[in-house]
């Protein structure tokens, strides 16, 4: 994760916008509209044909072009093999466009509504649809894309984190200590698991990147692309207590193993994943906080009470991590 300049979109306003869209062949109408996104800048726009584009700005510094073109091209991958994505824009063999120093891609509009995960048919489809989706991506390796490590989202996320000076100090050294207890356990369970799969994945697989349509769900967002095992894919789509999991977990897997084999052992890496999502949650916050859309996102996020219950969090993760895995074969 790189800390960004002050301000990195401030440039782009709505007339940049439309210039961006101009630059490649669109004819904008006046319309726009703001998506919700942190980390990059999303807009809905129309065209004088009537039509409605996603332009999508990259955050300056954050991906390198090679990477980002990893990330078109497994998308393109994808497509190619009939899988519910959203792909870019091909302009004279480019998806990655440049206008004003800013970098942006574009994408048909595509309607939607969020997924009900609370339904067994729409797990077993998201199971289906996934396990498509990895035996595109065990086809190749990424080479530029990020690889899911302890030392990327856990050590690293604790040091910035350390370093940025939003913990209370009544709680820093608390925060100090049970953070590296979780690294410490989560090293443990990763060196019991052994070598972590490296398949290409999405990475960031949860409700917010999915849209559900007539036939099912489309996937709008491969920004989080990487390396790393099937299971980062699944465990985002479970919630509540034990029972409510292993029935979801039954649901994607009824689904899944249509297509595809599944390595019960990744079971164990559950509880060390989600450990790893609540570290890099903060550091990401702490990361961007430069630019003006987090603090007012965010207000919360220097107050003791956050920082309590963040801490509390690590905690109970260190039990999780203790307990035998709640979801079974």
């Amino acid at each position: 994760m790189t800390h960004s300049a002050p301000a990195p979109f401030d440039a782009l306003d709505p007339d940049a916008v439309f210039a961006a869209a101009e630059s490649i062949g669109i004819e904008p109408s006046g319309r726009l509209f703001a998506l919700n996104s942190y980390e990059n800048r999303v807009y809905q726009l129309g065209d004088e044909q009537g039509g409605l584009w996603v332009l999508k700005f990259y955050r300056p510094a954050r991906w390198s072009d090679a990477a980002i073109a990893e990330e078109h091209a497994f998308t393109f991958e994808l497509a190619a093999a009939e899988l519910p994505v959203a792909a870019p824009l091909v302009r004279d063999g480019r998806s990655l466009f440049v206008d004003a120093k800013l970098r942006f891609a574009a994408f048909p509009y595509l309607a939607g509504r969020a997924p009900e995960l609370d339904d067994p048919a729409t797990l077993s489809l998201l199971g289906r649809t996934l396990a498509r989706m990895h035996a595109v991506g065990a086809r190749a390796r990424f080479a530029h894309r990020p690889v899911l490590s302890l030392a990327r989202l856990g050590e690293q996320s604790r040091s910035q984190v350390m370093a940025a000076g939003f913990v209370p100090d009544a709680l820093s050294e608390q925060y100090a200590r049970v953070s590296e207890q979780v690294i410490g356990r989560v090293r443990q369970c990763f060196d019991n698991f052994g070598p972590l799969p490296q398949l290409r994945i999405h990475g960031d697989c949860h409700i917010g990147n999915i849209l559900w349509r007539e036939n099912g769900p489309l996937f709008v967002d491969l920004d989080d692309c990487m390396s790393g095992p099937r299971i980062q894919d699944l465990w985002m789509f479970l919630a509540g207590d034990a029972a409510s999991q292993q029935s979801s977990w039954a649901a994607l897997m009824e689904g899944y193993e249509m297509f595809a084999e599944f390595d019960y052992a990744e079971l164990t890496l559950v509880e060390a994943l989600r450990s790893l999502r609540i570290l890099h949650h903060a550091a990401w916050i702490a990361n961007r906080w430069r630019d003006p859309a987090f603090p007012r996102a965010f207000p919360w996020f220097g107050d003791a009470r956050f920082w309590e219950r963040h801490i509390s969090d690590l905690f109970e993760q260190l039990a999780a991590m203790d307990d035998p895995p709640i979801l079974s074969r």
